[in-house]
């Protein structure tokens, strides 16, 4: 029970497919409610990959939102006698109403397999790994901003200074002096 044929009905999915996606469109717009994510911002459009991913994300959460609204409140009761006064045969009618009104199809639930969970799991404890990889690479770069800020090379500028600022540049430098290659760098 429910029987396959009504199981197949068009009105019965769409009512279980609603049912899912509004649940899932609820949660999705409950946690993005609180953000305030500019999707216009140029890192969104700076990847032709990531643009299509952003828009086909919007127009899903947009889709999901619509459906769940729609699909709010359980479906209303079928008026089966306009359909009994327009059909021929009013027993085909009057059976589908005693049917509609016996069925009580079990709701519909989805179970997440372990491996699946597992897998997803591991996807997001990887991207925190290269989260932490990344804002420490930041962190890096802005100290080495501010290093070559407070190092701005001018007219006044001498190569001592240069060589107190940049002592790794300075000592390759002594080393291919050194050793006569001058232009080991330059491209033949």
């Amino acid at each position: 029970w429910p029987p396959t044929n009504l199981l197949n009905q068009p009105c019965y999915q769409e009512h279980t497919a609603a049912t899912t996606m509004s649940f899932t469109a609820r949660t999705v717009v409950r946690r993005m409610a609180h953000r305030n994510i500019d999707w216009s911002s140029s890192h969104f459009k700076s990847n032709p990959d990531l643009a299509v991913a952003v828009s086909t994300f919007r127009a899903w959460a947009a889709s999901a939102e619509n459906m769940a609204e729609k699909y709010a409140a359980p479906p209303a009761v079928i008026d089966f006698s306009g359909f009994k006064a327009s059909a021929r045969d009013t027993s085909l009618v009057e059976s589908l109403e005693a049917f509609y009104k016996t069925a009580s199809p079990s709701a519909e639930s989805f179970e997440w397999k372990a491996e699946e969970k597992a897998e997803k799991l591991n996807q997001i404890e990887e991207a925190k790994g290269r989260l932490a990889f990344t804002q420490e690479m930041i962190e890096e770069t802005e100290a080495e901003l501010e290093f070559m800020k407070a190092n701005r090379t001018t007219r006044e500028t001498s190569g001592t200074d240069i060589k107190e600022a940049y002592p790794d540049i300075a000592e390759e430098t002594e080393k291919e002096l050194e050793e006569r290659r001058w232009f080991k760098d330059a491209i033949a």
